[in-house]
């Protein structure tokens, strides 16, 4: 069975869940020989290796390795030593008028909306959530949006070189995408910023040795790409879930649901597949035996869709409460970006919700190739009356 989880196979990428259930119940925690860890399909394993930052490692530091300058972030520190630098970001994002990006993104979106209606077949992924999701996270950070396309290839490659473990022929073409990103975050703090989280955050640290400077300027790099690529995926994923459950959307018309109903579309079909943590210490998860120095991955989506933690777990259900799903990670180092990836997708929507043309398939959507995140790399839909 475990040979019969390939994340990168057509099939997988399709459909995760038949595979990923059964795992569950046959060998919830299996050693993967393509990403060389134990990979967790319990929600109570994923949860416990997220918590237990004791025994379980972010920081490759912390068992031996090293981190590049440009890695230096918030996502390469576990606590307490990433303390400072989370709560100075979560500080100044907490201090953003969601309220106003969210009205300004359901402009977008409705905008976008009606320049493609009557216009035929149209792409999600690039006429919709590429252009929402650069804008609304270029509006939280208080700067100006890169273009479109251009950005999209950029963080494509970004997300690709996740998966450098199972393809090592990533890493390279995402270590130069990197370096492009890292070029305009470095330009954003040269400039005057606007209004905004990146204003906030130099406002509160102006006297910051270099070490620090280097590390918020590399978790701005990290929020700008993580919050675009989790809400892209999420965007396009949440659609295609509307579009299989079409009754879904005219009940999100309820503001309660609404509100319920984007976190499970989230949990339903994430973004954020897995992440990787190294032991620390000896330990047992289930009835394996994990050494000190193996990787371990919790595997999101497996977890998500577990009910012993969500019951009806292969159901879409719109007021399902609580929902405490891994769509985004869990705890300091879940995705930075989560709070605008909700953002965007109350606004998506409310804006699909209040278009006077229904939103149909107009083809098969392809899959991106990756693993770490699942996404659409199309997705064709019409409008129609």
């Amino acid at each position: 069975m475990t040979d019969r989880y390939d994340p990168l196979d057509a099939k997988i990428l399709r459909d995760p869940y038949p595979v990923l259930d059964e795992l569950r119940q046959s060998k919830p925690v299996f050693w993967h020989e393509g990403m060389g860890s134990w990979a967790l399909t319990r929600y109570r394993d994923c949860v416990r290796v997220l918590r237990d930052h004791a025994t379980f490692a972010r920081d490759p530091q912390r068992t031996g390795g090293t981190v590049a300058e440009p890695s230096l972030s918030v996502q390469t520190l576990d606590p307490p030593q990433q303390g400072h630098i989370r709560s100075l970001f979560m500080t100044a994002l907490r201090a953003q008028d969601l309220t106003s990006i969210e009205a300004r993104a359901h402009c977008l979106v409705r905008g976008r909306l009606d320049a493609l209606a009557g216009a035929g077949a149209f792409d999600v992924v690039s006429e919709i959530a590429v252009p929402l999701s650069v804008a609304v996270v270029a509006d939280l950070l208080g700067v100006e949006p890169p273009p479109y396309a251009e950005f999209a290839a950029i963080s494509d490659a970004i997300m690709r070189s996740m998966d450098g473990g199972l393809d090592p022929s990533l890493v390279e073409p995402g270590r130069i995408a990197r370096q492009q990103l890292s070029d305009l975050v470095d330009s954003w703090f040269a400039a005057s910023a606007r209004p905004g989280l990146l204003a906030r955050v130099r406002a509160a640290e102006p006297g910051a040795d270099a070490l620090v400077r280097l590390y918020v300027k590399n978790t701005a790099r990290v929020m700008f790409q993580g919050g675009y690529s989790t809400m892209a995926a999420a965007v396009g994923n949440a659609v295609h879930t509307l579009l299989t459950h079409p009754e879904a959307l005219h009940r999100m018309r309820d503001r309660v649901l609404l509100g319920t109903g984007v976190d499970e579309l989230v949990r339903f079909d994430g973004p954020v597949q897995g992440t990787t943590r190294v032991a620390v210490r000896a330990c047992r998860i289930g009835a394996v035996d994990i050494r000190p120095g193996q990787k371990v991955v919790p595997l999101f989506a497996a977890a998500n869709r577990d009910p012993a933690a969500f019951p009806g777990a292969d159901r879409l259900v719109l007021d399902r409460t609580p929902n405490r799903h891994l769509g985004y990670g869990w705890g300091p180092h879940s995705c930075i970006g989560t709070t605008v990836a909700q953002v965007g997708l109350h606004a998506l929507v409310a804006a699909l919700n209040g278009s006077l043309a229904r939103l149909v398939a107009a083809g098969e959507g392809v899959r991106r190739r990756t693993a770490t995140m699942r996404a659409f790399d199309t997705l064709p839909v019409v409008l129609r009356p």
